[in-house]
């Protein structure tokens, strides 16, 4: 017996390459706007959700790759949170680098590519805030686009710089009160690493991510200072 394909619901998320809208009461359907192939990012979900790693479950792959159907995560975003409920910064931080280390402590797959000379570690490669849903059982990554095969340290070290110099739209009298939680939250997040390896590869990750399309001039700008100001050890 053929089963009615779900119809496809609202608009719910709009990142810089993909929509995600929803599909059916439990499904949502992330589509790529330029055609990017999803075969790969299904493939990584199904892996780490294999040992053990919270990540939503797919359920199908269709229009030529380019469209990716996968469980309905409920729950804000850990930014969302952040966002709203600033003095929690501190348990946040905690939660973030925890899924650094429980991912960085799965051997990766054959097939992954290898992120600036490769590593024994699978790395997100884009782990931060805006790509953590907190449900009702606890946080859920979304987005593995970007994984690779390399060292952790060079995985925290990218949500450094991405967590510092993301542009987030503010109205001016908040603007000041959103840097100083991002501020205290990125403090936080980094006191759970021995950062010398992770100082050590920031100049080389920044130039990598500097190179993404997707990246705005004031971004890279404030990447390309932090990653200064750490090599000088300021």
């Amino acid at each position: 017996m053929l089963h009615a394909m779900p119809e496809l619901g609202p608009l719910l998320a709009a990142g810089r390459e993909d929509d995600i809208f929803a599909y059916g009461p439990d499904l949502v359907l992330c589509r790529s706007r330029r055609g990017r192939p999803m075969e790969r990012e299904a493939k990584l979900m199904q892996y780490v959700a294999a040992h053990g790693y919270p990540a939503p479950r797919v359920h199908d792959v269709r229009a030529g790759g380019s469209e990716l159907v996968m469980e309905r995560i409920e729950g804000p975003t850990m930014l969302d949170v952040l966002s709203r409920r600033p003095w929690t910064f501190r348990r946040n931080a905690a939660r973030l680098a925890s899924l650094h280390r429980r991912l960085h402590g799965i051997r990766p797959p054959g097939w992954l590519d290898g992120f600036l000379g490769g590593g024994e570690c699978l790395v997100h490669l884009d782990l931060h805030p805006l790509n953590v849903i907190l449900a009702p059982s606890g946080p859920v990554l979304i987005d593995g686009t970007n994984a690779k095969a390399g060292a952790g340290a060079a995985d925290v070290a990218l949500t450094w710089l991405l967590m510092t110099a993301a542009e987030r739209p503010a109205a001016p009298a908040h603007a000041l009160a959103a840097g100083v939680v991002r501020a205290l939250f990125v403090r936080a997040f980094l006191g759970h690493f021995d950062l010398a390896p992770v100082r050590a590869l920031l100049p080389e990750v920044a130039a990598w991510k500097c190179e993404d399309r997707n990246m705005r001039p004031a971004e890279t700008a404030a990447m390309r200072r932090l990653a200064a100001s750490q090599a000088q050890g300021s």
